[in-house]
């Protein structure tokens, strides 16, 4: 692609970093933003470096926040004796637009994946271990993707918290196996969710 333009250049090489923008991709939202009046470009410019320089990470949950503690940890009608454990933001906002889950949530961060060098130090399980150690929770919810990945981070946490008295169950394989749970559609999540099964009986598919 030639470019009569460095700085065009760059714009579009920079936006093509963004997942799902290709160059083409890149190149009509550059040109849209330059046929957009100086202060919208500016106004995004600004929206942009301010989230990113003041958006914090939930102390208690790990879900992004304006303040030090989100507001679905901070609800008194939320269910604190029920953890939902997901593998990112994406996934809460998921499970929240069914407005079937009444608990709270801890997000990993990822999932336990050797190949691409993600091990469990690297993700916030210790946090969710410690969460059950003192003794206020009673259900672990496990809402990870369908993947060996998931399968994997799931039956590691099972095996640090399976001598506390907590309940551990998963969603229900509503969802296809090896699909993303952000893409599965809300209906069809919140059923996977409101008939989750005991954790143990998943074991016998792995």
């Amino acid at each position: 692609m030639e470019f009569s333009s460095k700085l065009l250049e760059r714009a579009v090489n920079e936006m093509a970093q963004l997942p799902g923008i290709g160059k083409r991709t890149a190149l009509r939202l550059v040109l849209h933003l330059l046929k957009q009046p100086k202060e919208q470009t500016e106004q995004l410019t600004s929206a942009l470096l301010k989230m990113r320089e003041e958006i914090k990470f939930c102390k208690k949950c790990h879900n992004i926040s304006d303040v030090e503690i989100c507001e679905i940890c901070l609800n008194p009608s939320r269910d604190a004796s029920v953890i939902c454990v997901v593998e990112d933001i994406r996934d809460v906002m998921a499970l929240e637009n069914t407005a079937m889950f009444k608990g709270l949530y801890h997000v990993l961060g990822g999932k336990i994946s050797p190949i691409d060098g993600v091990g469990p130090s690297q993700l916030n399980i210790n946090s969710l271990v410690e969460k059950v150690k003192a003794g206020d929770v009673k259900e672990i919810i496990f809402a990870l993707s369908s993947t060996m990945e998931g399968d994997t981070t799931n039956f590691y946490i099972y095996k640090q918290i399976k001598d506390y008295e907590v309940i551990t169950s998963t969603i229900a394989r509503g969802i296809a196996v090896g699909d993303e749970l952000e893409y599965a559609d809300e209906v069809t999540l919140g059923r996977s969710l409101m008939q989750r099964i005991p954790f143990e009986n998943s074991l016998r598919n792995m």
